[in-house]
């Protein structure tokens, strides 16, 4: 399974950087995405990087505030979270692709890890 982490309590405007990280399997050869669920809502897309971090997919709802990355050495995904609202407010979850490229439909993902909460204060 993927872990998640890096997860806190942030000021509005602030910023954070979420780690996907997996000691058990190799993820190099899959897209990795990071998801979202607030307290009463349904889990919601954030962002896709593909394989080799050459495709990325971002919600509307996060374009030009988070960046993802990740390096395949480490065998690691980041989310860099810039300019956070309270409405950001949600446990992340990072999940691998079945396939090498993946977009927004969370039933193209597979190993879902562990969350890590993200709470951000007006």
């Amino acid at each position: 399974q993927l872990q998640a982490s890096g997860g806190g309590l942030v000021q509005a405007g602030g910023s954070l950087r979420l780690s996907c990280a997996n000691s058990r399997r190799t993820v190099s050869n899959n897209a990795v995405g990071w998801f979202r669920q607030a307290p009463g809502k349904e889990r919601e897309f954030v962002a896709t990087v593909s394989w080799n971090g050459g495709i990325t997919q971002y919600a509307e709802s996060v374009k030009g505030r988070f960046t993802i990355s990740r390096d395949n050495a480490k065998n690691t995904v980041y989310l860099q979270m810039n300019s956070l609202k309270p409405e950001d407010t949600a446990v992340y979850y990072c999940a691998a692709g079945l396939r090498s490229v993946a977009g927004s439909d969370p039933s193209m993902y597979r190993y879902w890890g562990q969350g890590t909460l993200v709470t951000v204060s007006s």
